[in-house]
């Protein structure tokens, strides 16, 4: 009798182990179905809808961006403003320095020629004398005379 009481003692402890566990389990259940979260179209609308307006917003950064480099290459110059001032100045200078040279040339040509004409209208002993002391100024002087002809 003895061993049939421990083995009674032995189950009534077990089979109480056992309903603390059924009852464990069943709060377990009932927190999952609290916990799970139903599938439906307004969920699905509403994660769709977030993304979509998040797209938009990067499209919309991104377009802006665009047309931003789009106005700065509409703008843009292929040769800076200094260096067509600098090319305009050079311009300038080497145009003013030609007419100088040409300027200065013409007048020296004049004088020259005014010295023929002079030359030519008085048979001056002194002039005969010069280019014969200086063959090389005469030389100069012929060639001029040439060229101007």
């Amino acid at each position: 009798m003895k061993k049939l009481d421990e083995i009674m003692e032995l189950m009534t402890d077990e089979m109480e182990d056992f309903k603390t566990a059924i009852i464990s389990l069943q709060l377990l259940s009932t927190r999952l179905h609290e916990l799970s979260i139903p599938i439906s179209t307004e969920a699905l609308d509403k994660s769709l809808n977030k993304f979509l307006e998040q797209q938009q917003k990067e499209n919309s950064l991104k377009d802006q961006v665009l047309r931003e480099i789009e106005r700065k290459l509409k703008h843009a110059r292929i040769i800076p403003n200094y260096l067509l001032i600098l090319v305009c100045s050079l311009g300038i200078l080497s145009l003013s320095l030609l007419g100088y040279f040409g300027y200065s040339l013409r007048e020296t040509q004049n004088e020259k020629f005014e010295l023929y004409q002079i030359l030519m209208e008085t048979s001056n002993e002194k002039y005969q004398e010069y280019f014969s002391k200086n063959p090389e100024v005469e030389d100069n002087f012929k060639q001029w005379l040439e060229e101007k002809k």
